[in-house]
């Protein structure tokens, strides 16, 4: 039986105001509702390790949902983040910011990590995926043209793999693609269907 059919009885409720996410679970099929807006605060203890922020950050949406949560509803919760080294980088608050982190990503590899949670009345599970990713070395006009076209605020890393940044910057990546937009879908079809399984 498709996943389409089996989640017929569950309600599912996406917490997340990227459009991007709620794109690929459009695609993939799965309908569902988009979250109240609700704000959490996305602060994580300075000694957790780089690579668990983002699985930490996903729970922590899921916590702060401001709604009972029905029988038959599952929210998704999700977090992305881009690492480079130990460094966590998240969001730019400016375009000096985010012209400072495609700078330090510039001709390296860093790893996209996407945390995903499914959380009912009584159960949660979480998983997180990572991708690697290649940067040539980028030149500062090509930085200033994308941040000043694009204005990549809302986006990790400063960056969309999906926008011309990703067509002429990304020497190649090891892993989901899809992850680095921002949801690594198959993972989450797989692991949701696993999820009502356990219903």
């Amino acid at each position: 039986m498709l996943l389409e059919d089996k989640l017929k009885d569950f309600s599912i409720i996406l917490c997340s105001r990227s459009p991007r996410r709620k794109e690929l679970l459009t695609n993939c099929g799965i309908n569902f509702t988009m979250a109240i807006d609700y704000d959490v605060e996305e602060v994580y203890p300075a000694e957790l390790p780089a690579h668990s922020v983002a699985e930490y950050l996903s729970e922590l949406k899921a916590a702060g949902y401001p709604s009972p949560i029905a029988e038959n509803e599952i929210l998704i919760t999700a977090d992305t983040v881009v690492i480079l080294g130990e460094k966590v980088l998240g969001k730019a608050k400016s375009r000096d910011e985010a012209i400072q982190m495609l700078s330090e990503l510039s001709g390296s590899a860093h790893d996209v990590v996407t945390g995903v949670t499914f959380m009912r009345k009584n159960s949660k599970y979480t998983f997180s995926c990572k991708t690697r990713v290649w940067f040539r070395e980028i030149t500062q006009e090509e930085i200033e043209h994308y941040v000043d076209t694009y204005k990549p605020y809302d986006k990790a890393g400063s960056y969309g793999i999906q926008e011309w940044i990703g067509y002429v910057a990304i020497e190649r990546i090891d892993g989901s693609f899809y992850n680095v937009m921002g949801l690594p879908i198959q993972q989450l079809y797989v692991n949701l269907k696993q999820f009502i399984a356990t219903v």
